[in-house]
């Protein structure tokens, strides 16, 4: 597998990860103390502000990242392009993402959204390295 590959499943990963950041302070509460409330997931995280509303957001805009990155992926590799340059930019999309995501969370919006473009490039890139 490449390292391409693994960077995929990383990526497929990162929403799930935002997610339970976005709970995690509901965690190990009961619900009508304001714990996590699994029998209405999506409304209790409309409801949460601060980082855990903005970890909420960057699960889905993570989610929204997925499609272009593994079609970029797969579509370089289908076409059989240099495979160091397809890993080299598929690590640079997971550290683009992981900046993105901290940036989110400490709520830096213009910078935020410096390193979202970089992730987007770096996905279009990879149709034509």
């Amino acid at each position: 597998m490449t390292v391409a590959n693994y960077c995929l499943i990383v990526a497929c990963v990162m929403p799930v990860l935002c997610a339970a950041l976005a709970k995690s302070r509901g965690f190990g509460k009961r619900r009508r103390d304001g714990g996590f409330d699994n029998h209405d997931p999506r409304g209790w995280l409309e409801r949460q502000t601060g980082w855990q509303a903005r970890a909420n957001a960057a699960q889905a805009n993570s989610f929204e990242a997925l499609p272009l990155f593994i079609a970029g992926v797969l579509a370089a590799q289908q076409m059989q392009l240099a495979q160091t340059r397809i890993d080299q930019l598929a690590m640079g999309f997971i550290a683009a993402r992981v900046v993105y995501i901290a940036l989110y969370l400490a709520d830096q919006p213009t910078l935020r959204s410096l390193a979202w473009g970089v992730g987007l490039a770096l996905s279009v890139a990879l149709f034509f390295a």
